[in-house]
């Protein structure tokens, strides 16, 4: 039947057709639900055996796939496939809009949003959408969370005053950045956090 690409065992309730009777049978534990491989450390199922064969690898920190260039383990192979790329430089998916190229299929997918408009993190407190769900909970802990110190324009939050401090000075009128001058070197600053920090490079303080 390898040969012959015949595959007599078909699915009832999705037409999808297999060579061996035994894929057919693990292909219906996706219709019917149906997990009988169960984790002994913490009771999670899965439909195939080899599912629960790479679970058991994070309760045993196992790690076997090795990198040669850096000695970093994985415990997936494919984990170890997605790492090398970052040695070769390869990024083999590739944005058919704009050409930009990444080593992971799921950047490529986040990418597209840019494309497509596509916002789907929506927060529940505000209704403001993102495209990637890190942004959502960065987005989170700003404006939702109990930060003790809130900005007066646009509420976003800080746990110390040094970053509500930081936040206004980058948040400053384009107009006042011309007050931002090195007395040095004649160099101009966007904003006072930018000058204080060209001074220290000079070695001093800004007086």
């Amino acid at each position: 039947m390898i040969h012959s690409g015949e595959k007599p065992f078909k699915c009832t309730q999705c037409d999808k057709s297999f060579r061996r009777v035994g894929n057919l049978n693990t292909h219906m534990q996706i219709h019917s639900g149906e997990k009988p491989f169960k984790c002994t450390q913490c009771n999670k199922c899965f439909g195939r055996s080899g599912s629960l064969q790479l679970h058991m690898v994070i309760h045993s920190g196992e790690k076997p796939f090795t990198c040669t260039q850096c000695d970093k383990s994985f415990r997936r192979v494919g984990d170890l496939n997605t790492h090398m790329r970052i040695h070769s430089s390869e990024k083999p998916f590739t944005c058919t809009q704009c050409d930009k190229s990444f080593r992971r299929v799921g950047q490529l997918n986040t990418h597209m949003r840019i494309h497509s408009g596509e916002k789907p993190f929506k927060c529940t407190q505000c209704d403001k959408c993102f495209t990637r769900q890190r942004s959502l909970l960065h987005h989170n802990r700003s404006y939702h969370s109990n930060l003790p110190h809130k900005c007066s324009q646009c509420g976003k939050g800080f746990k110390d005053s040094c970053g509500l401090k930081k936040h206004k000075c980058r948040e400053r009128p384009v107009s006042d950045r011309e007050k931002f001058t090195c007395w040095m070197c004649g160099k101009f600053c966007k904003n006072v956090c930018g000058i204080l920090y060209h001074m220290y490079e000079h070695g001093m303080r800004k007086e």
